[in-house]
Formats: structure tokens, C-alpha cells, sequence
């Protein structure tokens, strides 16, 4: 006697509901205990709507490699490239250069690049800075606290915040020279 196989829609049925809580998973992100003292952030404990365009941009504040307290809110005024990273991403060994180069040609416009590493020992990124160069903070977040607020699923991200503290463009993956400059460009930033 041949074994019976589930009918097709019960399968269908329980690959669906699989998906979607991996789904919801990728989505929200895993429980997790409350922030350190080290990283604090500005909504409520629980979890805080997804940052998007046109919506306040969440404040936090972070150590950046000086050991000074970094809050977003401190550039309130200013553009902001808050972007998301990796000392082992090679993409965003990439784009740094530019986003440098940027920082030091708008900056007296009122940019500001802030670099959040993904939860790497602070030898680490000091040592990444050294090698590029760079001269924006760059700010650790132990725990990936702040990256788990701001929803990113990929490296690098990089989130655009006007002057008013609204995110205006959000970029996934490498940003090249040339996406950069329109992004400057549609900030109001002129060379």
C-alpha cells in the first residue's frame, strides 16, 4: 500500500504561513532584551514604526570612536547621511571615499555623514577608519540597537534626513558617485 501525500493545498497552505513568519521575522526582527547604557534610543521600549520617507527619522544616541556621545537630534538644522555599515562589506568599503569627499565639500552647507557600524569591536572600525581615511564619526552601536530601529536588512543602508529631522530618500545596497550627487542635489546641496 502506497503512503498518502497531504493534498496540494494543505502543502501550499503550510509553505504560506512558513513564509510568512520568516517574513514577519526579517520584518520586525527577534525579541530582544532592553538597550545597554551605552546605546540609548528615543521612542518607547517596544517596537517603533519603521522609519520611512516623510516620517521623523527615531533619535538615538551613540558612542562614536572618540568616546564622545553622538545624539542625531545634535544635527538637527543639518542634512544627515546616516548610513549603515560593515567593516567586512566590501560595498561599503566602497562608497566611503565618496561619502568622505562629500563631507568635506558640503560640509560648510550643512552636511553631516554619521556612520553607524554594525556591532564590531571598536579596534576593528578604528582600524577601517585609518586605512580610508575618513574623517566623518564614525559611531559603534553595540547590541545593533539602533540598526534594528532604523529596520536594516542589508548593508550598506544609508538613510537621507533633512534639515527638519524627516527622512527623505532611503538607499539600500552601494551607492555610487553619481547617485550621491543627486541625492545632494535633491537635498539642496550645490557644489
Amino acid at each position: 500500500m502506497r503512503p498518502r501525500i497531504a493534498a496540494p493545498w494543505l502543502l501550499l497552505a503550510s509553505a504560506l504561513l512558513f513564509g510568512f513568519g520568516i517574513g514577519l521575522v526579517v520584518f520586525l526582527g527577534f525579541p530582544s532584551k532592553a538597550p545597554s547604557a551605552s546605546a540609548s534610543v528615543g521612542p518607547p521600549p517596544g517596537l517603533a514604526p519603521a522609519p520611512v520617507v516623510g516620517a521623523a527619522a527615531p533619535d538615538f544616541t551613540l558612542q562614536s570612536l572618540d568616546g564622545h556621545p553622538v545624539a542625531l537630534s545634535d544635527y538637527r538644522g543639518q542634512v544627515v547621511l546616516l548610513n549603515f555599515w560593515a567593516t567586512w562589506c566590501g560595498p561599503c568599503k566602497l562608497e566611503m571615499p565618496y561619502f568622505d569627499q562629500a563631507q568635506r565639500t558640503f560640509g560648510s552647507q550643512g552636511l553631516q555623514v554619521l556612520a553607524v557600524d554594525f556591532d564590531e569591536p571598536a579596534a576593528d572600525v578604528q582600524a577601517f577608519q585609518d586605512e580610508l581615511g575618513l574623517t566623518f564619526p564614525l559611531l559603534l552601536d553595540p547590541g545593533a540597537v539602533v540598526q534594528r530601529l532604523y529596520r536594516v536588512v542589508g548593508y550598506p543602508t544609508s538613510y537621507w534626513i533633512d534639515r527638519e529631522g524627516q527622512v527623505s530618500a532611503v538607499h539600500v545596497g552601494v551607492m555610487s558617485e553619481r547617485q550621491l550627487a543627486g541625492y545632494l542635489t535633491d537635498m539642496g546641496l550645490q557644489p
